[in-house]
């Protein structure tokens, strides 16, 4: 069985952002799958229309978290307890009330750093180039348009696709190519 080659996308533009999420979750219903929506500003119901899984963000988190307390006392433990111990006052070489402000800051640091990356990663991000970037009327998409990408694959006609998104209501459908010209 020969793979789909998905280097094609049918951008439309809706009029409101709840037709935008409206039309995402007939088109969803009909079996699209692979879409994505562009808006200036996160729509309520989005990730549903889309059928997105929940967030990985806080396992991330928790992983970072979870890195950064262990590699705090685990330093800790090292340079006070073996590398260069000092016993001063009496105070016992394991000492897990010292090391309190040592540890939570790296716990921090190191859970928004999972963060950071992980979202970048988890987004697919930084994305030089898509094809879509290519049509002019696509650039409404920052400031005041609301669209939807549907991947096709790519030689097969998309006129079903571009006449389906038609019939939900969209106001400018155009199909564009990854391919350089």
């Amino acid at each position: 069985m020969e793979a789909k080659v998905l280097d094609s996308w049918v951008l439309a533009e809706f009029a409101t952002p709840d037709a935008l999420v409206d039309a995402t979750r007939q088109m969803r219903e009909k079996g699209f799958q692979g879409m994505d929506t562009y808006s200036p500003y996160p729509l309520h119901g989005g990730s549903e229309a889309l059928g997105l899984p929940p967030s990985r963000v806080p396992f991330i988190a928790l992983g970072g978290a979870l890195t950064g307390l262990v590699t705090a006392l685990a330093m800790q433990t090292w340079m006070n307890t073996i590398d260069y111990p000092l016993n001063i006052g009496g105070r016992p070489l394991l000492s897990l009330p010292a090391w309190v402000p040592i540890t939570f800051e790296l716990t921090v640091l190191f859970c928004a750093f999972g963060i950071v990356f992980g979202l970048l990663g988890l987004s697919k991000l930084p994305q030089p180039y898509h094809p879509a970037f290519e049509f002019e009327a696509f650039r409404s998409a920052s400031t005041h348009g609301y669209w939807l990408s549907v991947p096709h694959p790519t030689g097969q006609d998309a006129t079903d696709t571009t006449n389906q998104l038609k019939s939900l209501g969209a106001t400018q459908v155009t199909v564009v190519s990854g391919e350089n010209e």
